[in-house]
């Protein structure tokens, strides 16, 4: 794409719903989609998730889709530099991933050239445009959890190692400045009674028992959107193309009612809690109507896309209306003070969290939102779009196509603040609670001063294009089925953006503390939820500093070649 000054033109974007490993048939889409917009291309494609990026058989033993839906799909390929991605593309993650791979890009980078995984959670700059992601999707039983899972992974583990977190999303309810575009692979929570929700239950019959028992969506998503207000939202997840329109109100809520929030869904989906044992259901699709998680044929031609695909409509008909909720949760029983009170200290609530007024700089109003479907003939999965941006610039700013990906500068310094607190790989971990926006706003100001005066002066901005293979290439001869799990690795993409911020590596260890793991196998199921210290890490400190686990071995398969790692043989 030739350079251009771009002052005057929105940002273009294609926006495709649930990947499912099929990028052949995406790209060739976009790029008709262009034609008929009469585009030279796009500069950036969003994918809402169930990306797939499996880079070898044994990442698909990694992955929660039935044994015999697995395929290979199409990243692998991509991954290896057989192909490179026509477009910059950027995913979160939904609930059908290699988890094993993106748990390397934590904190976000390029599964492949071209192609940037946001990580569980973050907020990055694409010229003029800011986008903010969140990864996952809803499961309130683990939402207050740690990320525990840790290779080699226990059935459980497959399952939990996708739930969002409120570490996570704690710290994009940090974020004070606005943002032109939210991502989240399930939908905002209640979100679909600000579209034509009639329409959607004759669709999808099954969501409205769902919907009117505020089940359905991400009560995680929802508190991010409400915080943000983008004017712009996407998610994917359910299969299917539905428009709505968020009208925020003048305030926004106060923590103690957030936090109400979460604890009134986590105690309404406890009874709904299986512990998801069965890797041959694929039940948190719930929505019991969407088709099975195996990725679809791809073809290189691209599909037939919906109609409108080089359009946007966000009407609403006139069936749309406020919607009148039923049957909502109740509230937990009260316990009486006497009992209280003879509670060891240690049973004593936290300490609620000091409050700050609204953020005077997220001022937008109104947010489009637009889910879609996945990648399959005649169905709405792909929207392309030009988005002109209403969040601050940096000074100076100008911006020449083709648009690199930039760090944001807020983001950095949220990162930093609370990197002490991220603590992975330890089931009997507890996370910090949360102080506050009136505790970590200035420890947040403070930050920012040090990632001026460290990235942005020095100019570590942009963000580096070091994509490295890690894990050894999809080997076609020897199949997808293999047996045994596959090795971890730190990614260097990773380290180098930790050395930069001067921040603990998540996952890093030397390759004996990664053999010895491997060698005793997952933690027995029954203590999925409990003991176990396998490699546990604690993000203390600054400087690089490794906690539990920690070290500098970059581990085998650290290669750049199918050489470079320990091959078909390992388990």
């Amino acid at each position: 794409m030739a350079a251009e000054l771009i002052f005057q033109k929105g940002v273009r974007i294609a926006v495709e719903g649930c990947g499912h490993g099929t990028l052949h048939s995406i790209y060739a889409s976009v790029a008709k989609a262009c034609e008929a917009k009469n585009w030279p291309g796009v500069d950036l494609l969003i994918i809402g998730g169930d990306f797939q990026a499996v880079r070898n058989a044994y990442d698909l033993n990694c992955m929660s889709v039935p044994v015999k839906y697995r395929e290979i799909g199409d990243f692998h390929e991509y991954y290896s530099g057989a192909r490179k991605a026509p477009y910059l593309t950027v995913f979160i993650a939904g609930n059908h991933e290699a988890s094993n791979h993106l748990s390397e890009l934590f904190y976000g980078g390029w599964a492949a050239p071209n192609i940037y995984y946001m990580g569980a959670a973050n907020v990055l700059r694409l010229g003029p445009l800011r986008i903010a992601g969140l990864s996952g999707i809803w499961k309130g039983y683990n939402y207050k959890k740690p990320h525990f899972e840790r290779l080699p992974y226990t059935r459980n583990d497959i399952k939990s190692a996708y739930h969002v977190r409120e570490l996570d999303t704690r710290k994009l309810l940090q974020v004070r400045t606005q943002v032109d575009v939210g991502l989240s692979h399930d939908w905002p929570r209640g979100v679909e009674w600000k579209g034509n929700f009639k329409w959607l239950f004759k669709k999808k019959d099954l969501f409205e028992a769902d919907a009117r028992n505020g089940q359905l969506g991400s009560v995680a998503a929802k508190l991010v959107l409400d915080r943000l207000r983008p004017p712009y939202w996407f998610s994917a997840h359910l299969h299917i193309k539905y428009p709505a329109v968020v009208e925020h109100e003048n305030n926004v809520a106060p923590e103690a009612s957030i936090a109400d929030a979460v604890n009134t869904a986590a105690v309404a989906e406890a009874q709904k809690n299986t512990e998801e044992i069965d890797l041959d259901l694929d039940d948190d699709d719930s929505e019991a109507q969407q088709p099975e998680a195996r990725p679809i044929a791809s073809d290189a031609s691209g599909v037939t896309t919906n109609t409108n695909a080089a359009e946007i409509d966000l009407g609403l008909d006139d069936e749309s209306g406020p919607a009148t909720f039923t049957n909502a949760p109740a509230p937990a029983a009260d316990v009486p003070e006497d009992l209280i009170a003879q509670l060891p200290a240690s049973f004593a609530p936290p300490p609620k969290p000091a409050t700050l007024p609204p953020p005077e700089d997220i001022k937008n109003k109104t947010t489009k939102f637009l889910a879609l479907d996945k990648c399959l003939p005649n169905r709405d999965f792909l929207q392309v779009l030009e988005i002109d941006s209403i969040s601050t610039q940096p000074p100076d700013s100008t911006f020449q196509r083709p648009l690199r990906l930039e760090y944001d500068k807020e983001w950095l310094a949220i990162t930093r603040v609370f990197a002490q607190d991220l603590v992975v790989g330890d089931p009997d971990a507890s996370v910090p609670h949360d102080k506050g926006e009136a505790h970590y706003r200035p420890l947040i100001e403070q930050e920012e001063a040090w990632v001026d005066e460290h990235v942005v002066k020095t100019g570590n901005m942009v963000v580096p294009e070091d994509f490295t293979l890690t894990a050894p290439v999809y080997e076609p001869e020897f199949g997808p089925h293999v047996s045994g799990q596959p090795m971890e690795y730190t990614n260097p993409h990773t380290r180098a953006f930790c050395e930069l911020l001067q921040i603990p590596i998540p996952f890093d260890a030397t390759d004996e503390e990664r053999a010895a793991r491997m060698a005793k196998g997952p933690r027995p199921e029954e203590e999925s939820g409990g003991s176990g210290h396998r490699g546990a890490f604690r993000g203390h400190g600054r400087g690089g500093g490794r906690g539990r686990g920690g070290g500098r071995g970059r581990g085998r398969g650290g290669g750049r070649g199918r050489g470079g790692g320990r091959g078909r043989g390992h388990s």
